[in-house]
């Protein structure tokens, strides 16, 4: 029991830091270089991870790597950083909850993996639960933002996809260390092209991206894998809802965010359809190891387990 606990606690970094990211990126990140910012969080964490793991790719993971790399890190990362910045982040937080409902039934329509009923019903739940946040009236809602969010959901479950197919037993943690390395790559070129040169940082902005890269990236993915290796994958999905949760307080409590009734009540429809729609326990007859799934957010982030990243 002890041991569980601290396991618990160790994955729970993963989600914790995920859901500080929305802050952290609205509060101190330049809001015009998404490029950059998406650059800087993905390739230090790569580095970072592949020297914990000091494994390169073999064959066919060269150019998967770059394609995963290119969906899972590049646009995503992208796409997350522009929803941090234009939406609360209490909102982009509880938005992004809904990933993994999304990348269940994108594998529905892609490739006829059918959900069960209580899928279905959670993820029905979790779209009222954001229609409630969205459609309050109480202020004027950035439909950029929004789009950014969808979008960043919709490509995450592509690459999701592609990575189920080629995971050939590949190592999770190398695997992911590789497309955070392709990613940031692939990335700093067309930073420089689309937003010029990069700008000299202040301090608040040096340590912000450090602590993106290093903590809300590098660190969580590496507590992600370490929960999923010693707990039941139900049980570290429903610590993936500390991201929403923990999103949601730093937008109330430090940024002054206000939230309605009404997008309380959201709050609690998305929570409740997450937790309607996580997988079938894994582990009643003891301790199985549960499928571990290529990442990266949050990479996620990647959810279900992985992506109730950013």
């Amino acid at each position: 029991m002890e041991a569980n606990l601290r396991w618990v606690a160790v994955t729970a970094i993963a989600p914790v830091t995920w859901g500080t990211n929305y802050f952290v990126t609205r509060e101190f990140l330049p809001a015009d270089r998404p490029l950059y910012g998406a650059a800087c969080r993905a390739l230090p964490a790569g580095l970072v991870l592949l020297a914990l793991c000091r494994r390169r790719p073999r064959g066919a993971w060269w150019w998967r790597s770059a394609v995963l790399g290119l969906l899972n890190v590049s646009v995503f990362f992208v796409l997350v950083y522009i929803a941090s910045q234009t939406l609360p982040t209490s909102l982009a937080s509880t938005v992004m909850a809904v990933s993994p409902l999304t990348m269940m039934l994108t594998a529905w329509l892609l490739i006829s993996e059918r959900p069960r009923t209580t899928h279905l019903a959670g993820a029905g739940v979790g779209l009222a639960g954001v229609c409630l946040m969205l459609l309050t009236g109480a202020e004027e809602v950035s439909v950029g933002g929004v789009a950014a969010s969808a979008a960043a959901m919709l490509v995450s479950s592509f690459g999701y996809i592609l990575s189920r197919r080629w995971s050939d037993g590949a190592d999770v943690l190398a695997s992911t260390a590789w497309q955070l390395t392709a990613g940031g790559l692939l990335l700093f070129p067309v930073a420089a092209i689309v937003e010029g040169p990069p700008l000299a940082p202040s301090a608040p902005v040096l340590f912000a991206f450090v602590y993106i890269a290093l903590v809300a990236t590098a660190l969580a993915f590496t507590a992600w894998f370490t929960g999923l290796r010693h707990l039941p994958a139900g049980t570290v999905g429903l610590l993936g809802l500390l991201n929403p949760v923990t999103g949601v307080l730093l937008g109330v409590v430090i940024a002054s965010e206000s939230l309605t009734p009404q997008q309380l009540g959201g709050l609690a429809l998305v929570l409740a359809g997450v937790v309607l729609g996580r997988p079938a326990r894994a582990g009643r007859r003891g301790r199985r190891r549960p499928p571990l799934r290529p990442a990266a957010d949050d990479r996620t982030e990647r959810e279900a387990p992985l992506r109730t990243a950013p």
